[in-house]
């Protein structure tokens, strides 16, 4: 593997790219589509004069619609070869989402599928020119006719070799828990701090596998699977539906990988579910064996106690029977170490992973940093934080305990938002974080929650709400989100909402025929399991955080609709007016019908 460090990504790709070009950069599961690095780089150069003569110069914006596919690597890099920002939007955008987005961006080409088209002209954006990567609707361009666009006269080392440090590589769209999304200008500067000291923590090798499967628009996604690559070298396997990940895993079995914690949790659900519906006594027996050991060994590796001698031979006997196959079939036989970050992992997910021999470590970072600010290799993780900061970045603590940070990984701004970059950003250089952490002598992170999240009861006592509800989405996987209640009351209730995919498994599995949300939140032995695993969640929380009251709400939140961002986070606001009858139900004198308490009871049999 190449030593060399680059300034901007364009100079690191024309690296990268000329060390092994017959080797496969890009693939699909199953290697139904292929792409080798000399494939690739000579896609870049092409599409790059294409864009070029469609006048795409340093400093102008590109911007991509379209699903986790090989053909958005050589369109994205094309771009960035030019000097222009280009980024991705969220292919779920409603149009005046749309608009605005794009109204704040400013591209002159926008690369799309053709299925967005209609919607992205809807939106009423000024583009230049709309390009189509595969049919071509009237009025827009097709790949061919943007190849033939380029000039006998472009030249392209020139174009990539003028790409300077501080031009501004991309821009990531906050998620928008409390008003509309802010662009964050990410600099080359930024995004090679980033990915170099990363690898420096955790180590990556040319050739590395990992997968491609959350949105483009995603931070994470983008970092892991875009920039990584480029620097670096690895290899990626585009999934175009996060739905089919699983199969994705299995398929590929990758070196390195990360995910957001609702992904882990499917992952662990699976693997529970997978335990219970086994038809064999035996066989199911050893499961249970094997995953009960796993869970002992992973309590001890979450509060950093030694694990007994007769626990670990144990576990070496039950990774030898059954851990072992049980990662192989996940694919995840082969990871040198993998990631959880972009919100916080329950502490039973995480401990469920460790106990599995997964090597697992949780990151921080939010877009304004480039995405990772703090990691710890597994070898040197302590479970429950979230690593400690990239060398070369300072931190400070405010006051009120937000976590505020200095270095070469803080964004260069809020694009067309100098006010909004002014709140962020002080004149020392300092971003305000928001976020609300504790740090130990070593200086290890521990992440609270989001400063304006925290709740504080009719009592005084501050509480963190997103605490609360991962430690009872953990003990039960048909919750898919749940919104906790309690600023200034006298106790802490909860809206519950159903996890549209758990749901489907789950009434297959018990004969019910109607896997609706309706039907499911009033469904007796749904109540029920959601009923005792808030209840097993309560018993790790201290009384004054324990959820008294629920109610199961019968619908579903979907990624981008009133309650949730496209990244699955919270509206809290919305959230309190749209249900606020409900919400005042939860602290009725006279509850009704639906209002449930708490109760580990076992659930009834479904009605056949």
């Amino acid at each position: 593997m190449s030593t060399a460090r680059f300034s901007t990504l364009p100079a690191a790709f024309q690296h990268i790219a000329a060390l092994a070009p017959h080797a496969i950069a890009l693939r699909t599961p199953g290697s139904a589509q292929t792409l080798t690095w000399g494939e690739y780089a000579e896609q870049v150069r092409e599409y790059a004069a294409g864009l070029a003569g469609l006048g795409v110069r340093r400093g102008d914006t590109v911007a991509l619609m379209m699903s986790n596919r090989v053909e958005f690597y050589p369109l994205e890099v094309a771009a960035q070869h030019l000097g222009a920002t280009s980024f991705s939007v969220y292919n779920t955008l409603a149009a005046d989402q749309l608009g605005h987005v794009l109204g704040n961006a400013g591209p002159r080409v926008v690369i799309c599928e053709s299925q967005y088209a209609g919607r992205l002209r809807a939106g009423g954006a000024d583009i230049d020119h709309l390009v189509c990567i595969d049919d071509a609707p009237d009025g827009t361009w097709s790949i061919d006719e943007l190849l033939a666009s380029a000039r006998i006269d472009f030249d392209f080392d020139s174009a990539w070799r003028a790409v300077r440090p501080g031009d501004i590589a991309t821009l990531i769209y906050t998620s928008g828990t409390t008003g509309a999304p802010k662009g964050v200008e990410t600099t080359h500067a930024n995004l090679l701090f980033q990915v170099y000291g990363i690898a420096e923590v955790l180590g990556i090798e040319f050739g590395d596998t990992i997968t491609s499967f959350m949105p483009s628009a995603h931070i994470a996604d983008r970092l892991t699977a875009l920039y990584v690559q480029e620097v670096l070298g690895t290899q990626v396997t585009c999934v175009d539906d996060p739905k089919n990940i699983a199969a994705a895993l299995a398929d590929l079995r990758p070196t390195i990988w990360g995910a957001v914690p609702r992904v882990w949790e499917k992952l662990r659900a699976g693997i529970e579910f997978k335990v219970a519906a086994e038809p064999d006594e035996q066989r199911r027996g050893a499961l249970r064996w094997a995953l009960s050991v796993a869970t002992a060994r992973g309590e001890h590796l979450l509060t950093g106690e030694p694990i007994p001698g007769e626990l670990d031979a144990e576990w070496q006997r039950a990774d030898e029977l059954v851990l072992r196959g049980l990662r192989t079939a996940l694919g995840l036989d082969r990871v040198r170490w993998a990631m959880s970050g972009a919100a916080p992992i329950p502490p039973a997910t995480l401990g469920f992973f460790a106990g599995l021999g997964v090597p697992i470590t949780e990151i921080w970072g939010m877009s304004e940093l480039s995405c990772i600010c703090s990691v710890s290799h597994p070898r040197d993780v302590r479970l429950g934080t979230v690593g400690r900061l990239l060398p070369g970045m300072e931190s400070r603590f405010g006051p009120d305990g937000e976590l505020h940070i200095r270095g070469p990984l803080v964004m260069k701004g809020y694009r067309r938002q100098p006010d909004q970059t002014a709140e962020a950003i002080d004149d020392d250089g300092w971003l305000h974080t928001g976020d609300i952490v504790t740090t130990d002598d070593d200086g290890y992170l521990r992440v609270v929650d989001r400063k304006k999240e925290i709740i504080i009861n009719a009592s005084g006592k501050n509480m963190s709400p997103t605490h609360i509800e991962n430690t009872i989405k953990a003990a039960t996987p048909l919750i898919g989100a749940m919104a906790v209640i309690g600023e200034g009351r006298s106790y802490n209730t909860a809206l519950i909402v159903l996890d549209a995919e758990s749901t489907g498994p789950y009434a297959r599995q018990h004969g019910l025929t109607d896997a609706s949300a309706a039907a499911l939140a009033a469904e007796p032995s749904v109540v029920a399991a959601i009923s005792a695993g808030v209840a097993a969640g309560n018993s790790r929380l201290a009384r004054v955080e324990q959820i008294k009251r629920f109610v199961i709400l019968p619908v579903f939140w979907e990624a981008g609709g009133d309650e949730v961002t496209l990244t699955m986070k919270l509206k809290r606001a919305v959230i309190q007016r749209k249900y606020a009858d409900r919400i005042d139900g939860l602290y009725s004198d006279r509850p009704a019908a639906d209002v449930r308490e708490p109760t580990a009871e076992p659930a009834p049999a479904p009605a056949s």
